[in-house]
């Protein structure tokens, strides 16, 4: 029994070191992220892989472009869409969450969240889609690293050149590109709120977009004004 209890404690300490050399591994992606500017994102490869089953040609659609070559409008609705609240919070808005899990309660099922655009890139950069609370354990580490680590304005930045925005299309560049036909620079409020509302689903509103996403995203535009962006 003392064997095995030593053994079993080896165990308990080399799985702890393993997660520790695991967390020192992301976090120096983090710092490295912090100053280059990523190839790619773990959502990115996920999807590559899936449309390679199927056609192993198939490549995705991405494109970086500078914060100063991103419109503010696009900047100011994406804040307003999915995190009005993106300046003044660390990583987690804790009014949204709790807003969101009255939502939910009220609904009978998990419809709402309360993910920050900070949450979201930690998800997007280093996670799968999948959910599980080891997973969300894991984004809730990378959002301190990251928060800790990078002004918003790179936070920011980063998110909408890595965001997902159709079918294979990453980054607001490739975006404006496949909806509207112009430069992320160029794009004005109008389709800047439609493009921000997409987000949640971009492969779903890109084939359908309707009067009721629509209606949001004009409750989307008449908010830009007041969202602060870095």
């Amino acid at each position: 029994m003392k064997r095995f209890g030593r053994l079993a404690g080896r165990a308990v300490l080399a799985l702890v070191l393993l997660v520790l050399l695991w967390q020192v591994w992301l976090f120096a992606q983090v710092l490295w992220w912090s100053r280059v500017d990523p190839g790619s994102t773990a959502f990115m490869r996920q999807r590559l892989a899936e449309l390679r089953k199927e056609d192993p040609k198939a490549t995705l659609d991405y494109r970086w472009v500078p914060y100063e070559n991103i419109s503010a409008h696009l900047k100011r609705a994406v804040v307003a869409a999915e995190d009005d609240r993106f300046m003044e919070h660390s990583g987690f808005d804790w009014v949204g969450i709790q807003r969101a899990m009255e939502r939910n309660q009220q609904r009978g099922r998990a419809a709402a969240g309360g993910s920050t655009i900070t949450q979201q890139l930690a998800k997007n950069l280093f996670l799968s889609s999948s959910r599980s609370y080891l997973r969300k354990g894991q984004e809730a580490v990378l959002t301190v690293m990251i928060e800790t680590t990078w002004s918003k304005k790179r936070i920011l930045e980063v998110y909408l050149n890595v965001a997902e925005w159709g079918n294979a299309v990453y980054g607001a560049e490739a975006g404006a590109q496949r909806h509207f036909g112009v430069s992320a620079a160029r794009l004005g409020p109008v389709e800047a709120a439609r493009m921000a509302v997409m987000l949640p689903a971009p492969r779903r509103y890109e084939r359908q977009f309707g009067p009721q996403l629509a209606a949001h995203a004009e409750r989307v535009r008449a908010r830009m004004g007041y969202s602060q962006i870095p």
